[in-house]
Formats: structure tokens, C-alpha cells, sequence
């Protein structure tokens, strides 16, 4: 791989070109501070569905250059192959589109973009927003055995769901239906990519321990982050078409059949992850079309050829077939939207002269904040019992920080204990500056921003999902006492709202183990005790349990046998302390 650079600075690199999107779109500006790239209010259009994607940089022009008329309203971005934070996205959302029609927000499977961007769709949620999400996972590189919880990793068919999206929300469709259409898209996407090299990204040292492929050699299903594929093989074009195709699209392959590509319409979309010349683009697309006819009697009915999604400077290249379905919304169709103009640098639509002339200088400032997103609910609890129970919880919390500790130095990297603990010591010291009201869902809102800032990695992630989640469920909960009726109903929604983020269930040794015996018992009994007995017993039952996700995976030995998981360890330990046991 070549690890020469113009630029060799990737922060800079990345701060440059968002920069220089805005040079070559007057549509769009940019928030450099949050490298959000978003379209400039002021125009005369009707509002519609704001559309919102991003994640890591490297694979321009996705997603900065797809924002404009017709296509994205704004798109947040990381630094290099990584997402950005859920701060970012949440400002994205919350003061950079127009959130009138809603919002809907569009990632790709990556665990940490499914994180960062639904903690703040739930953030968005809890405070009134109405924005939905969809995550697009295409990739058949990695089978269903591979794959496993996870699924399928999100590539380059990720744009057609965007460009259908797009245009659906540019002709005023609702929320409801742009997200419907989305999923419908996304549901009918196949995937796959192949390359001659892995890529060097700027900034990192070279060792001479890069994973170089032999001269002749290809991977198959290498991912856009550099991952490994499926296999490596020496073919030639021909035959690596072939196999590619076959994953695609062969029905007894049961690993991979994801998608039974039987339309009488199919799109085709020859991707460049980067390093590719138009010339020989250009003769991949030729192969592919003509296996396609050729061995499976397919014709496309509209060919995109190009770079949409890359890898940096990726020596390789994706093909993505969509399968075109009734839409079933009584309006455009795929093709048609697919086909319908727009005006970003990232797809093939000029930028029309009107625009360049009217000078629209026009920018987004943030217009509210933190403190006023929240309104009153009218959900109530006494204030007196709340706090102490509260108080109790996180207490309990810090004091069993040793036994967490130790627990995850065993099956883990030993920082579970401390990151809790410093959760809790957040909370107590926010509680002291800011005593509760009475209003479940205040007092629970102004919690959820000291877990976000205090509590990182994954876990941290989770708590804070879960607390926006909360706060969205108890405003559904309508006013009064939150009885333990209530809160049990809310947290029941909570768990299925966390559950589209994370595959976490019981049985796979995670906080998930504690989580749901608690709400179950709650649901059940009514008794706070009794649900705090069921989550503690849940947790000891860890022990022994192999883990199914979660660092633990990583982690070999016989440890997990020994201890429990410090994380279902933890949780239980507060929900005993909010019990007052």
C-alpha cells in the first residue's frame, strides 16, 4: 500500500475538505466545530422531511457531498474511519435542519455509528423532536454465521437508500413514509467489494507489519474500514465478477441469500472505493453488466458508475444490485426517485446557475438550549423519597467500585468499576447543585447530560440511550403519580428502544442480564424489592455464562467462570440500593 500523502495532518485533511464543500456548493455551510455540513436555510422551497446520515471520514463524497436539494439536509462527520461523537449528531439534528416535518436519520451498520447517532435520536426524542432512524446494512461479504448479532455492515448501497429518501422527502412526503421507503430500500440491498490492497490512512505510522496482499492477489468483501473479507484468491476480472456475483445473488448459498433478487426492475451500482481509474471503471462495469445478462438473465434498468462511497484511496471497487419493489405510498416509485433531479457534488446532478447567483450567505446559529428542550410533564414523584432512593442507589454504586473493578480485570480491561463510579459521583454532585422538582421527566433529562459527559465507552453509550429512551417513555405516560405501574410500562418501552441499538439480550453476559428481570419483575409484582432480588440473581447468574458481546469476547481464560459480569454486577447493585436494601 502506499502511505504517501499531500496531506499528512488528518485532522487538518478532514477539516479542509468539509471546508471546501462549501466552495463548491452554495447550497451547503459548514459547522467546523462540529463538522457538520448542512443546507443553508433562506430558500423558498416548502419544509419538508429533514434527512441526516454521516459517519467516519474516508469515504467521500459520502456523506458531506450529498447534502443539498433533493438529497441530504445535513451530515455529520467523524475524523478517519471513525463516528462522530453523539454530541455532534445531536447538534446536527437539534439546530442545523429543520426539524418541522421531522427528521429522519440514515447510518450505516457500524456499532459505534448505531451508538452515537440513536443516543441522539433519543436525546432528539426526549425532547419533542419526531425523527426516526434507519439503519442500512447491504454488505453480503460477511455472511449470517460471520455476521452473527451484528449483521450485515452497511457499504456503498447505503446512497440509493439516501438518493430514494431524499427525493421522497423533497416532494413532501411525511416522515412516516420517507422512513418506510427507506427501509423498504435498504431492506432490498445487496452488496459486495473486492480490492488489491488495503489502504494507509494519513497520520498513522508505518511498521512494516501492514496486512499487504501478494502480487495477483484480491480480497473479497473487504470492508471500507480496511477489514478483512471473505477470502483472498488470485483471479482475473472475469472470474472475480463471477464470484461476487454469486454471493449476490445465488439462492443456495443460505449464508449469504439475503435477498432474493427477482424483480422485474433491478438498479446496478458499480462503485469506485477510491483508487480506481475511470478507465478501468470502466471495464468493470462492462464485465458486471454482462455476467449479470449473461448467467442470471438480468438487465439492469438504470446503471450508476462511479465513486460514491470510497475507502480513501481504496484499489478496489463494490457492486450493489437493488432489487425495485412497489413502494405501496400511492406516490413516486423508486425509479422514479432515483431518477428525480438534485443538487449536490456527491451525485451526478449539476449545480444550477440560479443557485451560483443568488448568493445565499445565510447561515444556522444554535437556537435553544440544553436546559430549554426540556418541558414539564406533569409526571410526578415525591421528591423527599426520590432523592434518597436515588442517593442510596448511587452510593451503593460507588462503594462496590473495588468488587467492579476486580470483576472486570478478570474478564475485561478493569475499567467498569471506575467508570461507573464516576458516573454515580457525577450524579450525586449534579443532585447537590440541582435538586430534583418533582417532574420525573425534568429531573430525569437534566441527568442524562452528566452521563453522556462522565461515563465514556461502550457502556456509557448504553446508559445514555437508555436514560433518552426513559425520558421519551415517561412523557408517553401522560400525568400524575409514577406509580411503579408506570414507571415498569415506560421502562418496558425503554428496553425495546435500546434493543434497535444494541443486540444485547439475556443469556449474552452483559448489563442486559440485570436489566430485563428487573423490568420484568417490576411489570409483574409492582415491587421495587422484588424486581431488585430478580436483577442481583440475574447478575450472579452471569457467572459462568460465555460471553456473547462486549469485550469479554476478546478475552480468554477461564474467568468467566469465576466471577460475573461486572457490568450486569453493577447495575444490579444500584437497582438494590434505589430498593433501600
Amino acid at each position: 500500500m502506499s502511505s504517501k500523502h499531500f496531506v499528512n495532518d488528518p485532522t487538518q485533511l478532514v477539516n479542509a475538505a468539509l471546508r471546501s464543500l462549501t466552495l463548491t456548493n452554495p447550497n451547503v455551510a459548514l459547522d467546523a466545530e462540529n463538522k457538520i455540513v448542512y443546507r443553508r436555510p433562506g430558500s423558498d422551497a416548502p419544509a419538508q422531511v429533514s434527512i441526516v446520515s454521516g459517519g467516519g471520514s474516508g469515504h467521500e463524497p459520502s456523506f458531506a457531498a450529498m447534502v443539498g436539494p433533493g438529497l441530504l439536509s445535513g451530515a455529520v462527520a467523524g475524523t478517519i474511519f471513525a463516528s462522530p461523537s453523539a454530541e455532534q449528531v445531536r447538534t446536527g439534528i437539534a439546530t442545523r435542519v429543520d426539524q418541522e416535518k421531522g427528521v429522519l436519520v440514515v447510518v450505516m451498520n457500524y456499532t459505534g455509528d448505531v451508538l452515537s447517532f440513536g443516543m441522539a435520536v433519543e436525546k432528539a426524542k426526549a425532547a419533542g423532536t419526531d425523527v426516526q432512524m434507519v439503519v442500512v446494512g447491504d454488505d453480503v461479504g460477511v455472511g449470517r454465521a460471520k455476521g452473527g448479532k451484528v449483521g450485515r455492515r452497511g457499504i456503498a448501497g447505503t446512497v440509493l437508500v439516501l438518493k430514494i429518501a431524499g427525493a421522497l422527502a423533497a416532494a413532501g412526503r411525511s416522515l412516516d413514509e420517507v422512513a418506510k421507503v427507506a427501509r423498504l430500500t435498504a431492506d432490498n440491498l445487496v452488496s459486495v467489494g473486492a480490492s488489491l490492497e488495503h489502504v494507509h490512512v494519513p497520520g498513522r505510522a508505518v511498521d512494516g507489519q501492514e496486512d499487504s496482499l501478494k502480487a495477483g492477489e484480491v480480497e473479497i468483501g473487504m470492508g471500507i474500514h480496511n477489514e478483512v473479507g471473505s477470502s483472498r484468491a488470485q483471479l482475473d476480472l472475469p472470474e472475480l465478477v463471477g464470484r461476487m456475483l454469486a454471493q449476490l445473488l445465488d439462492q443456495s448459498d443460505k449464508d449469504r441469500a439475503f435477498v432474493n433478487v427477482n424483480s422485474n426492475e433491478v438498479v446496478l451500482l458499480v462503485n469506485n472505493l477510491g483508487g480506481v481509474s475511470a478507465l478501468e471503471l470502466g471495464a468493470i462495469t462492462d464485465e458486471v453488466v454482462t455476467q449479470l445478462s449473461k448467467s442470471y438473465n438480468i438487465k439492469p434498468v438504470r446503471i450508476l458508475s462511479g465513486t460514491y462511497m470510497t475507502s480513501l484511496n481504496g484499489l478496489g471497487f463494490s457492486i450493489t444490485l437493488l432489487n425495485v419493489v412497489n413502494t405501496d405510498i400511492g406516490g413516486p416509485g423508486m425509479i422514479e426517485l432515483l431518477d428525480a433531479p438534485s443538487e449536490v457534488t456527491g451525485w451526478a446532478a449539476p449545480i444550477q446557475k440560479t443557485t451560483w447567483e443568488a448568493k445565499n450567505t445565510a447561515v444556522r446559529t444554535d437556537a435553544v438550549k440544553e436546559n430549554q428542550e426540556i418541558k414539564p410533564s406533569g409526571l410526578t414523584v415525591d421528591v423527599s423519597g426520590a432523592s434518597t432512593a436515588l442517593t442510596t442507589g448511587l452510593k451503593k454504586v460507588i462503594a462496590a467500585e473495588p468488587e467492579i473493578t476486580r470483576y472486570d480485570t478478570v474478564v475485561g480491561d478493569g475499567d467498569c468499576g471506575i467508570g461507573l463510579k464516576r458516573g454515580a459521583e457525577a450524579i450525586l454532585k449534579h443532585l447537590e447543585q440541582k435538586p430534583l422538582t418533582g417532574d420525573i421527566v425534568i429531573d430525569l433529562a437534566s441527568i442524562v447530560p452528566v452521563v453522556e459527559n462522565n461515563m465514556d465507552g461502550t457502556s456509557g453509550a448504553l446508559y445514555a440511550i437508555f436514560l433518552n429512551a426513559l425520558v421519551h417513555a415517561l412523557r408517553g405516560q401522560g400525568s400524575g403519580q409514577a406509580t411503579p405501574k408506570v414507571w415498569a410500562a415506560a421502562l418496558k418501552q425503554t428496553n425495546d428502544a435500546l434493543s434497535r441499538y444494541t443486540p444485547a439480550r439475556p443469556g449474552d453476559r452483559t448489563l442486559v442480564d440485570a436489566l430485563y428481570p428487573f423490568v420484568d419483575v417490576l411489570e409483574q409484582t409492582g415491587d421495587i424489592k422484588k424486581a431488585a432480588d430478580a436483577a442481583q440473581k440475574a447478575a450472579e447468574d452471569t457467572k459462568g455464562m460465555q460471553a456473547s458481546l462486549g469485550r469479554s469476547v476478546y478475552v480468554g481464560g477461564s474467568g468467566y467462570e469465576e466471577v460475573p459480569d461486572p457490568g450486569a454486577w453493577g447495575l444490579a447493585t444500584f437497582f438494590l440500593g434505589l430498593a433501600g436494601q
